[in-house]
């Protein structure tokens, strides 16, 4: 089974939803979670408007719950996907070794190759902030399902 982890911030709006999009596109030899590299929601439903924006597009995502990325996680995961470039240099920061960080990826860069652009925080984007952020994850999740299929 290929196993697969999300990371943001806080782990209540980008990653949640990265992970309920990214599962929709894949079958059950893959495993998606959702971390953390900060401790502020460990426990916490993610964000009622990423709940809303997922439910939108038939995802359910309220039942996951944050929790704090872990370095035992590079022994877990074969791909971590940081949402911005600020999560990426904190679990880069993490990694024992080279292994861990050939793991760590950005996740637009999935959609958007070599580019290195950060999935915005959707608290900044007025309205349209959480559908924006859906909406590049979902294009990001596309790709990089495509490429896990072979």
């Amino acid at each position: 089974m290929t196993k697969i982890l999300m990371v943001c911030l806080g782990n209540i709006c980008r990653s949640p939803l990265a992970q309920g999009i990214l599962e929709s596109k894949l079958d059950e030899n893959y495993m998606v979670d959702s971390a953390a590299t900060s401790n502020y929601h460990i426990g916490s439903k993610p964000d009622p408007r990423s709940i809303a924006i997922a439910k939108e597009f038939g995802l359910y995502i309220s039942n996951q719950r944050g929790r704090q990325f872990k370095v035992e996680d590079f022994d877990t995961f074969d791909y971590i996907y940081a949402m911005d470039n600020s999560n990426y240099e904190n679990l880069i920061k993490c990694a024992r070794n080279p292994k861990d960080i050939s793991k760590v990826k950005l996740i637009l860069n999935e959609s958007h190759p070599n580019q290195n652009l950060d999935v915005p925080d959707p608290y900044y984007g007025g309205d349209s902030g959480f559908l924006d952020v859906y909406n590049l994850l979902n294009y990001a999740c596309d790709s990089l399902a495509k490429k896990l299929k072979g």
